[in-house]
């Protein structure tokens, strides 16, 4: 059984602006919250199987969490599936999903997360964790945006 949460936002940029902007690692530090620090684990282009480390400072400790990029579909979708079992949380399977679309001169990207492999205790704790996590996602989704509109 997973946990879900959704979050959505509109705006201006084309479809493409936040798409490029959505699989920029190198940007990530002029707006993702607390970040400390991404290690790429390959090379070149993202695409289905880039893998990385991403480290951010989370309830005053650094916490890092292994990405790997699920599906590309330019400009459209982007899945990301976070490992647990080799981050610093030690368990679970979290999944992240991008979805822009375009209309009346309007983006909305909405990002779908589910929370699935906790057991026992954590299971209850990760019902708590998404309120966090999509609190967390609006975040970083409106920080994302104004860094793309300035």
């Amino acid at each position: 059984m997973s946990t879900n949460f959704e979050v959505k936002r509109t705006t201006h940029l084309s479809k493409q602006q936040v798409y490029d902007g959505l699989i920029d690692l190198d940007a990530a530090n002029y707006w993702m919250q607390g970040l400390v620090g991404i290690e790429r684990l390959d090379v070149g282009l993202m695409q289905v199987g880039s893998e990385w480390k991403e480290s951010r400072k989370m309830f005053g400790q650094v916490a890092t969490e292994h990405f790997e990029v699920v599906e590309l579909n330019e400009p459209d979708k982007i899945v990301l599936r976070c490992d647990g079992k080799k981050g610093t949380t030690g368990k679970g399977e979290y999944i992240f999903t991008y979805k822009v679309t375009s209309s009346d001169n309007l983006t909305e990207i909405k990002l779908m997360g589910e929370i699935k492999g906790l057991t026992g205790i954590t299971k209850l704790f990760g019902k708590m964790m998404a309120g966090t996590f999509k609190k967390a996602s609006a975040k970083d989704l409106d920080a994302l945006i104004a860094f793309l509109e300035r």
